[in-house]
This record gives structure tokens, sequence and C-alpha cells, in this order.
């Protein structure tokens, strides 16, 4: 715990403004504290989203794992640009079509990009 992050809740209850535009800073959260104890934190929304963000993707082990190998892949240069995509997919600029499926349905690759494939 910071100790100039750390303050009771009785002074909270009086600053509470104050700290809720303090905590809009990068990386700022208060602690507060009953009887000298932690009780709860504030921080911002957006990074509580972010923390919740990555909680989500460290709990689903089959995501994380994805992620990692994707991870390898672009280490490895085992990608391919949006160019090359582009180029594959026969992509005309202002003369493609920009499709968004919300039925939940979901795709497989039929054959793998590989980067420079011609």
């Amino acid at each position: 715990m910071n100790a100039k992050t750390t303050i009771s809740i009785s002074e909270a209850r009086r600053r509470i403004f104050d700290i809720a535009e303090e905590v809009q800073k990068p990386n700022t959260h208060y602690t507060f504290t009953e009887n000298g104890k932690p009780k709860a934190v504030l921080m911002s929304a957006e990074e509580f989203d972010s923390l919740m963000e990555d909680f989500e993707i460290l709990n689903d082990r089959g995501l994380f794992t994805r992620i990692q190998e994707a991870e390898k892949e672009i280490a490895r240069g085992d990608y391919v640009t949006l160019d090359e995509l582009k180029k594959e997919l026969n992509y005309a600029p202002y003369g493609g079509l920009v499709v968004e499926d919300k039925n939940g349905r979901t795709y497989s690759v039929k054959r793998k990009l590989t980067k420079g494939r011609k």
C-alpha cells in the first residue's frame, strides 16, 4: 500500500469528489481503510475495465494460449500483412464490401495464409 493514497474511509467520505478526480490519472488508486486495515480500493472506471479485461483473458485458458501462440507466430514472422491479405482476397479499395455478421456463428479457415504466398 502507498501511504500517500491509503486513507481512512472517514477521510475518503470527506474528500470523495477530489479523490474521484485524482484517480483519473493513470496508475492512481486509493486504498480505504477501516480500523487501519484495507477495506476497499477506488480507481478510475477506465483502469477497472482494463483490469477486468486482463482477468478475463487470464481466466480463459484457451484464449490465453491462443494469444501466446499468436505472439510466437509473429516473432517467427509467420503472418501476412494487411496488404498481402487484401491481395490474397482480391480486395478492391472502394469496390469491396465490409460485412458484419451478428448471428453468433463461428467460421473456420479453409486454407492457411502464409507470408509471401502467391
